[in-house]
């Protein structure tokens, strides 16, 4: 099996992060929870249901997924964000902008949001194309949020900026997220420390550091200049 041995709870509105080398099985355990597939064993559950006795699309209502390579299609930047409730008006998306500290750089867009993307948004910067999947998850106003922090580089201020409006979107949320600076989650209720497909140590920040284990060592390592994830 991929994955062995998980389990954990996560409380409503809780910061549950996720850690561990590349390949250790963090990315498969936020698909199973969309169910983007389903577990041969056991059970993932949301307010005591079964994720597999509800529809995908209904499951999938109440999520918000803010991934690396976010999809973003030939449309307007309007469209685009507005991917995240069909039936929004224009004012709700340049809130949901806003939030997502997009706004200002949508209005300097040749036709501010009516400006049509590129194919693969090439003519977006990366980190400008992860405010528009913020603002795109915003505007949805999922009850569980499901991120994964963007390890390609971006400028300083951009990064800021995603930071400041990632901290926005998980006010009062249930959110995953998938870390690859150990800072991104030093406030996390909870964080577990995922390698080969099992959870091997959970906790705080400060309880996993005092337990001197895995999350210990990858924060020494980190702390040190080393990228060890």
């Amino acid at each position: 099996p991929i994955l062995k041995n998980v389990a954990f709870e996560a409380q409503p509105g809780d910061m549950i992060g996720l850690v561990g080398p590349t390949g250790a099985g963090k990315t498969t355990m936020i698909s199973i929870l969309a169910r983007f597939y389903d577990i041969q064993q056991g059970s993932v559950r949301v307010d005591d249901l079964d994720v597999r006795s509800v529809t995908k699309d209904s499951l999938r209502e109440q999520l918000g997924v803010v991934l690396q390579d976010t999809f973003l299609f030939s449309e307007t930047v309007r469209d685009n964000i507005r991917y995240g409730r069909l039936d929004a008006t224009y004012e709700e998306i340049q809130e949901a902008a806003q939030l997502a500290n997009a706004h200002r750089f949508i209005q300097t867009l040749p036709n501010g949001y009516d400006t049509v993307l590129s194919e693969g948004a090439a003519n977006l910067s990366l980190g400008q194309r992860q405010l528009i999947a913020i603002a795109r998850a915003a505007l949805a106003s999922p009850r569980i949020l499901i991120l994964d922090e963007a390890t390609s580089s971006v400028d300083t201020r951009t990064e800021a900026a995603i930071q400041q409006a990632l901290l926005r979107l998980m006010k009062g949320r249930t959110s995953f997220v998938i870390a690859h600076r150990l800072s991104t989650v030093r406030d996390a209720d909870q964080i577990l420390v995922v390698d080969a497909g099992e959870v091997v140590e959970s906790g705080t920040h400060d309880e996993l550091v005092e337990a001197d284990g895995t999350y210990a060592r990858l924060y020494t390592s980190q702390f040190k200049g080393q990228d060890v994830m």
